[in-house]
Parts: structure tokens; sequence; C-alpha cells
């Protein structure tokens, strides 16, 4: 019985892109928490938000328009904080309100809320469409590509950026770079966990993984693969129990982060 839920196209469709989410995410994850850049996703998902009104606004595929702010804004937040003016939390408060106050002029225009934009704040893999499967896998593609090809430079930059730029690297291009892949995978997460909990995909697998005090690459291991069980987990329990996908995602993950940190806590 448990099975045969993947007789229906929507739940495959809402695996394929999920796992394919859930592998990128703590990558990107990783060197956001480390560096103290949790609340990134969060401005960007809002920022996307916007993105997304843009869509249902002009008939664009919201996924598109997402991509678009999310890439833009993340390219404004790096200049902010880099030129020294405004400290990097004020410019994510900026970004993160200036952006909802946009999303919601936007939605005025375009009629309000409707089911289409409920589906984007939360997550909901039945209008996961084989086009958006394709695009996620490309997008998904394009982040890794990017994220091995400097994974040495911006890990050197998460544990030391002024020894990394004495030692003549181009921090301001990694910085721009770590930010501009942290978009697309926000963007990229939005028809699985949806605006609002997109920055919980990205961060608490991560989180949970830490707890475990492993090496780097161990700590990305065991992050992936609590990722990759709670979007599984959670989309088959959101089906069977018809609850919100993303809702499920993000309380397993949650699940999972108690049971890890409470074990470490019994065997200190």
């Amino acid at each position: 019985m448990l099975l045969n839920i993947l007789q229906y196209g929507f739940i495959m469709r809402g695996l394929e892109a999920g796992v394919i989410v859930a592998l990128i995410a703590p990558l990107i994850g990783i060197f956001l928490v480390l560096r103290r850049y949790s609340l990134i996703a969060d401005t960007l998902a809002h920022v996307s938000l916007a993105g997304i009104a843009l869509g249902l606004l002009f008939g664009i595929n919201p996924i598109f328009t997402a991509i678009g702010t999310a890439v833009v804004a993340s390219l404004g937040i790096e200049k902010l904080r880099t030129s020294k003016k405004v400290y990097g939390e004020t410019a994510l408060a900026l970004f993160l309100s200036g952006s909802l106050a946009l999303a919601v002029v936007i939605l005025s225009l375009a009629g309000g809320f409707n089911a289409n934009l409920f589906n984007y704040l939360f997550g909901s893999i039945v209008t996961v469409t084989t086009s958006d499967v394709w695009t996620i896998a490309i997008l998904a593609l394009v982040t890794a590509i990017i994220l091995f090809a400097f994974f040495k430079e911006l890990v050197f930059i998460t544990f030391d950026e002024e020894a990394a730029r004495v030692a003549g690297l181009p921090v301001k291009l990694i910085n721009a770079i770590l930010i501009i892949i942290a978009a697309l995978t926000v963007s990229l997460s939005i028809p699985i966990v949806g605006v609002l909990l997109i920055a919980a995909l990205i961060v608490i697998p991560v989180v949970t993984a830490l707890q475990l005090k492993l090496s780097f690459i161990k700590t990305i291991i065991y992050a992936e693969v609590f990722s990759v069980i709670s979007v599984i987990a959670g989309i088959f329990t959101s089906f069977y129990f018809n609850l919100s996908t993303g809702g499920t995602i993000v309380l397993i993950m949650l699940a999972i982060f108690i049971i890890i940190f409470s074990c470490r806590k019994i065997n200190k």
C-alpha cells in the first residue's frame, strides 16, 4: 500500500524535485550557517515572493521571475554589506521588508491572494509540473557545478576571510558567487517547501549535522542524509494524512534535530 502512491505522476514529480532540492540545499546551507549568514536565506525567500507576485501578475512562470528578483537582490545585499555604509543585518532587513511590501502591492494589482499563491507560499507537490522538475534539475546542476568549482575557496573564506584576502583570493567575487547560488537554491526550492519555509530547508539539516561535531565533509554528508530523509518522509506523510507538504517536511527536520540534540545531551 505504501508504494501505491508511486503510481501517481504528481507524486513522482514531487519526489524527483524534492530529492534534487534536498541534495542542493545543505551544500549551500553549510557555508551560510558557518558564516552566520542564515538570515540571508530567509531574506531571499521574501524577495522571491515579490518575484512570484510579478510572475502571477504578468502570466510568467513564477519560478523564473523569482530567480531573477532573488539574484538581483542578492547582488544588492552583497554590495551594501561590503560597502561598510550599512551593517549586514540592516541590509537584510531593508531587502526583507521592502520586498515583502512590494509583493503585497503587486498582489493587490494582480487581484489579491489566490490558490496558486498559497501553493507557492507553503509548497505543494500537486502543482509541480514536468517543466518545473526540468527547471529545478538544470538550476541545481548549474549551482552544483559553480559550487564545486569554487569549493576550496569557499571553505577557506568561510573559516578565515581575512587570511583568504591576504593570500590573494578574490574574496568579493567568491562572496558574490556564494550569495548568487544561494539565491538560485532558494528559488528552485519554492515548489517543494514554499517561500515561507525555504530557509528551514537550507539551515535545519546543517544545524542538525553540526551537532555531531564531525569533519567538514562528514557534516555535509550527514546534512544531505537528514535533508533527503526529511523531504521523502514529508512527501509520503503529507499525502497519506492530507497535510501541507512544506510544513510536514520542516516538522520532520525539526524532529530529527531534537532527537540528535537530545542524544548528544544524554551522551555528555
